[in-house]
């Protein structure tokens, strides 16, 4: 398969796609440029400034998003009104990065340092409450996270081990038993994430212009060519949820470089998503 391109290049380092019904459509992040994006039905693109980093977001059962932001979180009321968190943690090296909301309505994000130094990130919890846990350390760049459909896995990548992670979930012992699922070539480096309704993993393949379908059994069975290098996210939306959208970066390229970076692209896969999980603070 090969995706087509929806946008022109809009971001500097687009991550994090999210379709939600209560947006009315898709959102995603500019990452470094602090900037949530949203995609209306004619093509138009608004952008909305939350921090220095918008690092994830996931719709609010009540309405709004919450953000990971630069050093912790913020909520986004329906009204689009911004209450950023006290800050998770005060070292100005290291940023949000990746996250996800469980089957329980907790929201996940994982951190990395800004020198991409070895274990310098953690993978932290908020609760619907505000309160803030700490599920593990030891992470380089921390990415990828999301549940199976029916709650009881979540998929993860540290982008550095070059490989996918799963774990056992339940709501009390929360992540738990962590393993390999798919273990990749050492070129290949795993971005963000997502899962089909069917239990597939979707990875984007940072640096190699793809996003890869992975069986629940870890069995490749479905590549996607993106005309653009650094792919770092995907998700399904429509109204079918059928449509896989990616987001891709130029971090770091010179201004002549692959001159597709940064656009949004989008495929239909022949598979439909789930819709995606809401926190519940």
């Amino acid at each position: 398969m090969r995706a087509e391109q929806v946008t022109d290049p809009v971001a500097y380092h687009g991550e994090g796609p999210v379709w939600s019904s209560r947006w009315g459509g898709l959102r995603w992040v500019d990452m470094l440029a602090g900037d949530v994006l949203a995609l209306a039905d004619d093509g138009a693109i608004t952008r909305t400034h939350v921090g220095d980093v918008a690092a994830a977001l996931r719709p609010r059962r009540d309405g709004g998003a919450v953000i990971g932001v630069e050093r912790g979180f913020a909520l986004q009321d329906a009204d689009g009104s911004l209450t950023t968190l006290p800050p998770v943690w005060s070292d100005p090296g290291v940023r949000m990065n990746e996250g996800g909301c469980d089957p329980d309505g907790r929201f996940w994000c994982g951190s990395m340092a800004y020198d991409q130094r070895p274990g310098g990130g953690s993978l932290y919890r908020l609760d619907p409450d505000g309160t803030v846990a700490v599920a593990f350390g030891g992470a380089t760049i921390s990415n990828g996270l999301e549940w199976s459909p029916d709650g009881s896995l979540a998929y993860y990548n540290d982008t550095p081990t070059h490989q996918i992670a799963v774990f056992d979930y339940a709501r009390e012992s929360g992540l738990t038993g962590r393993r390999t699922f798919v273990q990749l070539a050492d070129d290949e480096n795993p971005d963000g994430l997502t899962v089909d309704a069917e239990g597939g993993v979707w990875i984007a393949l940072y640096g190699a212009g793809a996003v890869h379908r992975y069986t629940p059994d870890g069995r490749l069975d479905g590549v996607v060519e993106v005309a653009a290098e650094k792919v770092t996210a995907c998700t399904f939306g429509g109204s079918r949820l059928d449509r896989l959208y990616i987001t891709t970066s130029r971090e770091d390229l010179p201004p002549d470089a692959d001159p597709l970076a940064g656009s949004l692209f989008a495929v239909d896969p022949g598979v439909a998503g789930r819709p995606v999980r809401e926190f519940a603070g």
